[in-house]
Parts: structure tokens; C-alpha cells; sequence
């Protein structure tokens, strides 16, 4: 079986002239993994230095949206360090585009001011009678000011024949209120309500000349051109500039993170030592490729992981990397989401890989919306669909499209039809015998011979639930032996004495149901030692690891323990056997769904029966999937799983450079 990446410690003790460059390229290979967290250390520090990378990033990116350019996705190409000719670089471009930023801001500032201008003197063109005259009847009271459009023509519906509303200007938007004096303070309540905001106008104003309306029009126009011309010198800056800010920004992005981890380090004033955790299979190439960047200035040592102290005293847990090839490493995240394994145990992504794929297509057996998955797939891994990050379960969509088209052939279903393959299954049974179609019938039927294969696939399932499970009790058993836990490995219920008891009693079922076969001593006398053991098997791992007393807490208390063990081992060999007959259930619910929504599509008037066709097929893959996509996931975690995961490990999360 293929166990997790063998890891080594490394410590290096890097000069100060060397550590930009060192941790440049640990960064770049994102292959190590420090030791300690950094963010720990960074936190206790009591003299962090300065992060001068960082300030100039920042006002980077604050340019770059001042620009109105798009951020990077990611590091595109190589990436130098920043040198001088880079500040210089940088700093004359930020001079510049905060300069241009202030014109813009004068500019708009000022435009905006003649706009107003304009507008509110547009407002009162048609006012031509002396505001100081109409004010002075002594009958009359005057209100002119700002409300909303809208609401005009409920204030007017208020005020009704207690006053009159005159609205100004083009936009509507400024007012001329009148009253009786007797009335003025209902129309100043209504105005109030309504929103009202009264301007101040001069006693002796008379309108507004049409020389003046003239000259700020002008004015207005001129003060949008000149912000347009800054608007136009802005975009060509940003396009002139894009590729060096862009340079800039990945530039200075690899800088302020590696003065971060620098912070963090140990160090004196001339040297920095680094540990950290790399994969063993790069050790060689690693120790080559800094010896060589540092000029044999770089101290180097290597060491296995029994022999880092912190690991043998179990203060810390190696890190643990898996390796796979495209298709089954898109099924890590599945475990490492429940929990890492630990190092030196076997690898379960394959297993994963394998039973997610089979128990999937068992499920959701449909040639067409196989396909549908298939293409799905086919297009992620080709990046023509890019959704929240679906794109990389590319590979996922593949496999389970090719399982569930097979599983499809196999019951003769083509997006809910069962005519289509009719011609297929006929063929390839004829091969064997007597032709008949589906090769694998699901749907239920009073014929006998119907049923009775039913019975023999939900038998089917049993039996790949049998061998999930066994293949759970393997690793554990494997594992065991190879974190040097003899007990844990010999006895319990998932240990050699566990397995033993759940495989005898499947043979011994088999057996009597199918081979008439008499129960004799020897199947009792094998039964019941190897429960025994499992059931007393605290008491057993402690006699085996030597652990004194044996009996820890007391003749009772392993009685006891021994009780709860018996009713634990075979309710749960049990209840994770007869978990997998939900593999049929959800296979034959599919083959129903089919069947329904052909029968819909049958019975739909007209033309309308390929909408139904096209939306009932889309409802099973989106719907369907995603349920059948759960209770796979949910078989896996606590049917296999739940074998040999009884302590999780420390996932490998190497350093490396991220554009933030």
C-alpha cells in the first residue's frame, strides 16, 4: 500500500546578505514548511523590524485603482526581487498619478460647482417680476426653494386652495410657494413635511439676464471639457503604465512577504536560522539548489524525523503530504476536509478515489446524464468553465460521468428513456447467451425472475459495502504496525481479532444460506475467541505493549467494558454492512425517476414533451447528483473512514508566495 511522503527536517543557518534570496526561493518552490508557525513568533517578537515592501505596495495598489486598472488574479511569469531603480521607479510613478488624481478631484470639483451654478440660475429664468415686490403685499407670503419632483403634486393635493405652488426652472426641482398671510403657517408645515429646503434669494432679485445665462452655460460646458481632458491624460497614463504597475505590484508583493517571514525569523546580527519540513524526495535538489544560490555560504542539516526531538517526545507531528497523479489528487480534498492521516500511515486517496467513482455511478445510473457529467468535466479540465472554483473538480465530473454512463448501458437508460440502448443490451447479452434488454433491469415488477435479481443486486451492494469495509480494517490493521502499536493492531474490534470475528461471520452466513452448511464446533469455537479478544481487547493490547497492571481500573470495569464492547462490535459490523443496501435504494429511486419522467413526457400534448424531457433531465442531474454526491461523501466518512481514522494528523501547508 502506498503510505504518505516521507519528510525530512532541515535547519539552515543563512547569512544576512543571503536570507532575501534564500526565502525567495523556498517561497517559489512551495515545497517547505517552517517548523513553527510564523505568525506565532511574529506575535511575541518584541522588535519587529520594518516592513518598507509593504508601504510601497500599498500605495501601489492604491494607485492602480486610482487608475481604474484591474487587480492581478495571481503572479504571472517569474518574479524579481525589488531593487533601488525599482523604488525609484515606483515612487515617480505614484508622484505622478497622485498629482494627476488631484487635478482630476480640482477638476470635477469645479465642474461640479458650475453645474450647480448654472442649474440654480436656470431655476429662476422665468421669475422676471422683483422678488422685494411680491414680497411686500401685504396679503401674500413667498416661499421659493428646493423639493423633490415627485412630491409636488401631493403637496399641491395638501395645500389645495390654501395656497399655489409654481414650479421653476427645466428640472422642476425649485418651487415658488404663495399664501394668504393668514395661511402661511399651514403651508410652512406642509412644505416642511414634504421635504422643503428654502433658498435665499436677494430682495432686489429680478430674474436672471440672459447675458449671465449665457456666460455660465459657457462656463459649465468649459469645466467638463477640461475634466474630460484629465480624464482622457488619466486613461492613457493607466495605459501607458499598466505592464510596469503590474510588474511592480507582483514585485514589491514577493517583498513585503518575505520581510514578514524575515521578521519572524531567529537571528543574530549577522546570521538567520530556518527550519522547516520538506518532502524527502526534494532534499537532495534542495541542499544542491541553495548551496549554489548562496555560493556554500548556507550552513545545512538534515534530519529524519525520529530523530527531531519535539517529534519523538510527541510535542509535534511530522506534516503530511500526499502525491497523486491529475486524477486522483482532485480527491485530497475529501480527505484532508475530515481529517489529515497520520505520518507514515497508509495513503487512503486512492481507495477514495476508487469508491467515490463506483458507489457514484452504482447510484446514478444514466448513459445521458453520464455524458452530461462527462462533458462537464471535460470542460472544466479544458478551463471553459469557471465557476466558484468548480473548474479543478474537473477530473471529479470525469470520473463519475464515465461510471455513471457505464452503470447507464448496464440498465439501459438514456436520459430517462429505455428504448434508446434497447439494440445495445440485446447485442452484447446475445454474446452470452439468450438476448434480453436492459442487461440489468431496476425496475421493480411482480415477475419473478425480476425480483429475484433485484434481491441479487441489492446482495450486490452489500457486498461492495463488505469490501469497503474491509479495506477500512486493513489500513487500520497496517497502520498500526507501522506506528509500532502492536496491541491496537492484533486486538479490537477494527484490529486482527475484529477482523477475523466480521469475516467468519459473512463466511459462516454465506455458508448456511447458500451451501447448506450445518453449524459445527469449530465455527463456534472460531467465533467466539476471536469476539473474545475483541471484547477484552484494553485488557490484551496493555499485556501485549507490556503496559502494567494489565487490568488498569479492575476485574468489574473490564467485565463491564467487555459487555459494551460485545454489543458495540456487532451492532457497528452491522449497521456499516447493511448501511450500503442505501446504495440500491438510491439506484432503483433513479430508475423510478426515469421511468416518471417518461411516462410525463408521454402523456404531454403537442410539442411540449421535449420541454419536459429537457427539464426533468436537468432537474435528476442538478438535484439528484447533488444528493447521491452526499450520501456517497457520507458513506465514506463513516463507513470507511471511521476504520482507521482514529487520530487525524497535520496537513503539509508549505510556504509559498501568494498575491494578496
Amino acid at each position: 500500500m502506498v503510505k504518505t511522503t516521507a519528510m525530512r527536517l532541515i535547519e539552515l543557518m543563512v547569512l544576512r546578505e543571503d536570507i532575501h534570496s534564500v526565502l525567495k526561493y523556498l517561497g517559489e518552490l512551495g515545497e517547505f514548511q517552517f517548523q513553527q508557525e510564523i505568525s506565532e513568533r511574529s506575535a511575541d517578537s518584541q522588535e519587529l523590524r520594518l516592513n518598507p515592501d509593504a508601504s510601497v505596495f500599498e500605495k501601489l495598489q492604491k494607485i492602480r485603482a486610482a487608475l481604474d486598472i484591474e487587480d492581478l488574479s495571481g503572479y504571472k511569469g517569474s518574479v524579481a526581487l525589488p531593487v533601488s531603480e525599482d523604488f525609484e521607479e515606483a515612487s515617480k510613478i505614484i508622484e505622478s498619478v497622485e498629482e494627476l488624481h488631484e487635478k482630476e478631484l480640482e477638476a470635477a470639483d469645479k465642474a461640479k460647482r458650475a453645474a450647480s451654478a448654472y442649474s440654480e440660475a436656470l431655476a429662476f429664468s422665468n421669475l422676471k417680476v422683483s422678488y422685494s415686490e411680491l414680497e411686500s403685499l401685504s396679503f401674500l407670503t413667498l416661499r421659493i426653494g428646493k423639493i423633490e419632483p415627485e412630491k409636488i403634486g401631493q403637496l399641491k393635493e395638501k395645500i389645495g386652495a390654501r395656497g399655489i405652488i409654481v414650479q421653476l426652472g427645466e428640472d422642476k426641482s425649485r418651487i415658488l410657494a404663495a399664501s394668504s398671510k393668514k395661511a402661511r403657517f399651514a403651508l410652512d408645515g406642509e412644505l416642511k413635511a414634504a421635504g422643503f429646503v428654502e433658498l435665499q434669494v436677494p430682495k432686489d432679485f429680478k430674474g436672471i439676464p440672459d447675458d449671465v445665462l449665457l456666460t455660465l452655460k459657457i462656463n459649465k460646458e468649459k469645466a467638463a471639457r477640461e475634466l474630460e481632458e484629465i480624464q482622457a491624460e488619466r486613461r492613457n497614463f493607466a495605459e501607458t503604465h499598466k505592464a510596469e504597475i503590474y510588474r511592480l505590484l507582483q514585485s514589491y508583493s514577493v517583498g513585503m512577504q518575505i520581510y514578514a517571514v524575515e521578521n519572524s525569523l531567529e537571528s543574530t546580527e549577522f546570521v538567520y536560522r530556518i527550519t522547516g519540513w520538506i518532502p524527502a524526495y526534494r532534499t537532495r535538489q534542495i541542499i544542491r539548489d541553495l548551496d549554489e544560490l548562496t555560493q556554500s555560504r548556507t550552513g545545512i542539516r538534515e534530519f529524519l524525523p525520529d530523530e527531531v526531538p519535539s517529534v519523538v517526545s510527541g510535542h509535534e507531528k511530522v506534516p503530511v503530504q500526499v502525491k497523486h497523479g491529475k486524477i486522483v489528487s482532485n480527491f485530497e480534498r475529501m480527505i484532508f476536509s475530515y481529517g489529515a492521516p497520520l505520518y507514515g500511515t497508509v495513503d487512503p486517496t486512492p481507495f477514495v478515489a476508487l469508491f467515490f467513482t463506483v458507489l457514484f455511478g452504482i447510484m446514478f445510473g444514466d448513459a445521458g446524464q453520464g455524458l452530461c457529467f462527462l462533458l462537464i468535466g471535460i470542460l472544466c479540465c479544458l478551463k471553459k468553465i469557471k465557476i466558484s472554483g468548480w473548474e479543478k473538480f474537473g477530473p471529479v465530473f470525469c470520473c463519475i460521468g464515465v461510471s455513471s454512463t457505464v452503470m447507464g448501458l448496464l440498465t439501459g437508460e438514456f436520459f430517462a428513456n429505455e428504448t434508446l440502448l434497447r439494440p445495445f443490451a440485446l447485442w452484447v447479452t446475445g454474446l452470452f447467451g439468450e438476448p434480453r434488454a436492459p442487461i440489468l433491469s431496476m425496475m421493480p415488477s411482480s415477475d419473478p425472475v425480476s425480483i429475484a435479481r433485484m434481491f441479487m443486486f441489492f446482495g450486490f451492494t452489500i457486498a461492495v459495502g463488505f469490501v469497503i469495509n474491509t479495506c477500512g480494517i486493513i489500513i487500520n490493521i497496517v497502520n498500526n504496525f507501522s506506528l509500532h502499536r502492536l496491541g491496537k493492531a492484533l486486538f479490537g474490534k477494527t484490529g486482527i481479532t475484529g477482523a477475523v470475528f466480521f469475516w467468519y461471520i459473512i463466511a459462516f452466513a454465506l455458508r448456511t444460506a447458500f451451501f447448506g452448511h450445518e453449524p459445527a464446533l469449530y465455527d463456534w469455537i472460531v467465533i467466539g475467541v476471536s469476539l473474545f479478544l475483541t471484547a477484552f481487547s484494553e485488557v490484551f493490547e496493555r499485556l501485549a505493549e507490556g503496559k502494567r497492571p494489565v487490568l488498569e481500573n479492575g476485574l468489574f470495569s473490564a467485565l463491564i467494558g467487555a459487555v459494551v464492547e460485545i454489543i458495540e462490535v456487532i451492532s457497528s459490523y452491522l449497521s456499516n454492512t447493511v448501511s450500503f443496501v442505501r446504495v440500491g435504494a438510491f439506484a432503483l429511486a433513479h430508475a423510478v425517476l426515469g421511468y416518471i419522467i417518461n411516462a410525463l413526457v408521454e402523456i404531454t400534448p403537442g410539442g411540449f414533451g421535449i420541454i419536459v424531457l429537457i427539464a426533468g433531465n436537468a432537474l435528476v442531474v442538478v438535484l439528484e447528483g447533488m444528493i447521491v454526491a452526499i450520501q456517497v461523501v457520507r458513506l465514506q466518512y463513516y463507513e470507511f473512514f471511521s476504520k482507521f481514522f482514529s487520530e487525524t494528523g497535520r496537513e503539509f501547508k508549505p510556504f509559498a508566495f501568494s498575491y494578496t
